[in-house]
């Protein structure tokens, strides 16, 4: 952020006329006040309320819903997702379906939960919905899944770089062992390298069983890097657990060659009466502006070209418990529409990039794990089911946007549900 020479001025005289950075310092004498409550007791009902009186008495007001921990009786049920806990931020959640879903593991209809505040997501996601089921559902496939953790290693020079791979290539099997002792489901599946000047990054890549794994990997890889410094003839002069390599929480260009959480593939062929009776629009009119609005995200120079994939999906990770932050790379995706043969609409979104999972992080919170159990999707073996569940809601929403703003209604529905 930039400030003109203007506006520091004011800025600047301000900071002299009430004497804030002499607040500033005096505050620094009552910071020990709180530090003896703050990073402990995260999982007690004692340390809560410390926390809260504190701010309450800092901010001169009461946090009466943050203070109702709902059915959440045992803090210690939030061991591992939260840190100097003080209540509960309710979002409102509401239903999206019933979604027919066609798939290799998800079959079925399936009510997807979302949970936001932005008014019309909701009906816009059900609209897509309602139009996918009658069309005979959407068809929606995991192709292929791996989760990265990138190290990166520094040598002296490129000749001590040679040596140090000449030795890592024949390392893959310990890894493979190293990787097994770590995690009962980690799996290393592949391993690449990225060499630039002196130093390489070594691209391990691992499946993670139903969890969305990231601390999984990181684990593993730590183990390897363990015994790397260890057991190399060549000592890197740094190294670092992760290099920003692996494409964690960022919008990448590497997610169309490779795949990243996990790969999935939706389609659906649109009847031209479902899309003029339940969308209000014309297969000629979306495909059009599919095309104009994909020319328009080329200049733009978004990664991936698709409409509001993030709305839903930020919706139904909230509500099930997901890594929220993945949807930065979740969002890099592909859609297609285009009048079919038949005088319908082909429409077809692939998600290279999605992160999900059925067990750890937060799907076992109450809340977020009866919204997993409400599709079917909680527990061991629901990972790929859940994750072709994802990329069909996201192609509901697709249709149902593109028919909101091709054929003009999109203004009036936010004018009507989102005031």
């Amino acid at each position: 952020m930039s400030t003109d020479y203007r506006n520091l001025k004011i800025l600047m005289q301000e900071i002299k006329d009430d004497n804030r950075i002499q607040r500033i310092i005096d505050q620094q004498d009552k910071v020990h006040v709180v530090e003896h409550f703050w990073n402990k007791d995260h999982y007690n009902r004692d340390g809560q309320l410390k926390r809260l009186s504190f701010l309450e008495e800092k901010m001169g007001k009461k946090f009466n819903v943050l203070n109702d921990n709902d059915s959440i009786q045992e803090l210690e049920q939030l061991k591992g997702n939260i840190e100097n806990f003080i209540g509960f931020s309710k979002v409102p959640t509401g239903i999206a379906g019933p979604l027919l879903v066609n798939g290799t593991e998800a079959s079925g209809q399936f009510y997807c939960p979302l949970a936001t505040t932005e008014g019309a997501l909701v009906a816009s996601y059900n609209r897509g919905c309602k139009a996918s089921s009658l069309a005979g559902g959407i068809r929606s496939i995991c192709i292929t899944e791996s989760v990265q953790r990138s190290p990166i290693f520094r040598f002296e020079s490129i000749v001590q770089l040679g040596q140090f791979l000449a030795w890592i290539v024949h390392q893959y099997e310990k890894f493979e062992a190293i990787t097994g002792k770590c995690s009962r489901y980690a799996k290393l599946i592949n391993m690449k390298t990225n060499i630039e000047g002196n130093q390489v990054n070594l691209i391990f890549e691992y499946t993670t069983g139903d969890a969305s794994g990231q601390n999984m990997v990181t684990f593993c890889t730590s183990e390897i890097c363990k015994y790397i410094i260890e057991q190399s003839p060549v000592k890197p002069v740094r190294w670092y657990i992760e290099s920003n390599l692996s494409g964690d929480k960022k919008s990448n260009y590497q997610s169309f060659q490779n795949v990243r959480g996990k790969k999935v593939i939706a389609e659906i062929d649109l009847s031209r009466e479902v899309i003029e009776n339940v969308l209000r629009s014309t297969p000629e009119l979306m495909a059009d502006y599919w095309r104009t609005s994909t020319m328009s995200v080329i200049q733009l120079g978004s990664i991936g070209a698709q409409g509001h994939i993030a709305n839903g999906l930020t919706a139904l990770f909230i509500a099930t418990g997901q890594d929220v932050a993945c949807v930065s790379e979740v969002t890099v995706a592909v859609n297609r529409m285009e009048v079919s043969s038949s005088g319908g609409l082909y429409a077809s979104l692939t998600m290279p990039n999605l992160i999900v999972g059925t067990i750890g992080g937060g799907t076992s919170l109450p809340s977020q794990r009866e919204c997993l159990e409400m599709m079917d999707c909680y527990g061991e073996g629901k990972a790929k089911k859940f994750a072709e569940i994802c990329c069909a809601l996201a192609l509901a929403g697709e249709l149902s946007i593109c028919a909101a703003i091709a054929s003009g209604h999109f203004v009036s529905a936010h004018q009507r549900l989102g005031r």
